[in-house]
């Protein structure tokens, strides 16, 4: 494997590991905003018990992200940051709003309904804005002026191809921070939050379904040679469809830890973090060796060899530190009782 590929894998690690952890994390703010009227459901707690220790450690990714592609792909750099200058502001923007209105939602308890709204709506609107960097990099919205690269705003936003990877960065936050919520309300013990979050992963489940295959139906139209590189890895699309497949059986299995439960939400979870990640694998090698299509590639953007070598050694020296931390954290996390059943 060249340095390129082992620098790209890294980048793309980190923004699967961010993608996850993310659409969690802003969907249990939207869960929390959606049944804060609910007085018979814990359903709102039970989000928020999810959002008030996660969501310092998920933007932690974001950070590795950004640090990651300007220390490896420095020539990609300037591409990009000229490009979403304003989506990326505006990322910006409503990620300091969220965070703060997080804080303060936990201390000014008159204005704690108002605060969760807030964050409620910025946590759709975050994941919608982000996944919009996917079909920039494909080139087609992408205009150079006098060597100056700027984003085509107004053909970016009538195109169906940019809506569909919105509405699925939307479906999927709904669909997984649902799974994750129904499997966290069942080790609290509140089967009726259970009930409620496995109902609603039915619901979003399907939706994010289609949606992916909606983002398949407009690439054949906007980026025909993306579309026609994933049909290469079509084992690995399959095999995503396949563990949606038997995410939905895990839903419907009898619980063999909590008597009188149907469902295994945890199985579930495990088996969509699979299927994101198979389909984010053909997507990935597909767009391959293009950063952004068809003037930046894995090579003309990448860093001088020795500068790779010692950035690549100095994230291997802090992944085997942070590691073990992140670890313990989701163990106490999610299986602390004293955290997760509170009195």
């Amino acid at each position: 494997m060249t340095n390129e590929l082992i620098a790209v894998s890294v980048l793309w690690g980190f923004i699967f590991i961010y993608a996850v952890m993310a659409t969690m994390d802003f969907g249990a703010g939207f869960w929390s905003m959606i049944y804060i009227h609910r007085a018979r459901a814990n359903a709102t707690k039970i989000a928020n018990r999810y959002l008030s220790p996660t969501w310092e450690v998920t933007n932690v990714f974001i950070v590795a992200i950004v640090v990651a592609l300007f220390s490896f792909f420095p020539g990609a750099a300037f591409l990009l940051g000229t490009v979403l200058l304003v989506p990326g502001s505006i990322i910006l923007i409503l990620l300091a709003i969220r965070s703060a209105f997080l804080v303060f939602a936990h201390v000014a308890k008159e204005y704690e309904k108002a605060l969760t709204y807030i964050s409620g709506l910025t946590g759709i609107i975050i994941p919608a804005l982000l996944i919009s960097v996917l079909p920039i990099t494909h080139g087609t919205f992408i205009e150079v002026d006098a060597g100056v690269p700027t984003l085509d705003l107004k053909r970016f936003f009538t195109s169906a191809h940019a809506y569909s990877f919105m509405g699925f960065a939307i479906s999927s936050t709904l669909f997984l921070s649902s799974l994750l919520l129904a499997d966290y309300s069942l080790e609290a013990g509140d089967r009726e939050a259970y009930r409620l979050y496995r109902r609603d992963a039915w619901i979003t489940g399907p939706i994010s379904l289609l949606m992916a295959g909606g983002i398949m139906l407009t690439m054949r139209n906007e980026a025909a040679w993306l579309y026609d590189n994933m049909m290469e890895y079509w084992p690995w699309l399959a095999g995503s469809v396949a563990m949606f497949a038997a995410a939905g059986m895990a839903l419907l299995l009898p619980s063999a830890k909590h008597p009188g439960v149907q469902g295994r939400p945890r199985l579930a979870v495990i088996a969509i973090v699979i299927q994101y990640f198979l389909a984010s694998y053909a997507y990935g090698k597909a767009h391959l060796p293009y950063m952004v299509y068809p003037d930046v590639t894995i090579e003309s953007a990448f860093t001088h060899p020795d500068t790779f070598r010692a950035l690549f050694v100095s994230y291997i020296v802090g992944f085997l530190i942070l590691f073990p931390g992140f670890v313990y954290f989701w163990r106490l996390f999610m299986h602390d009782k004293r955290y997760v059943r509170p009195k």
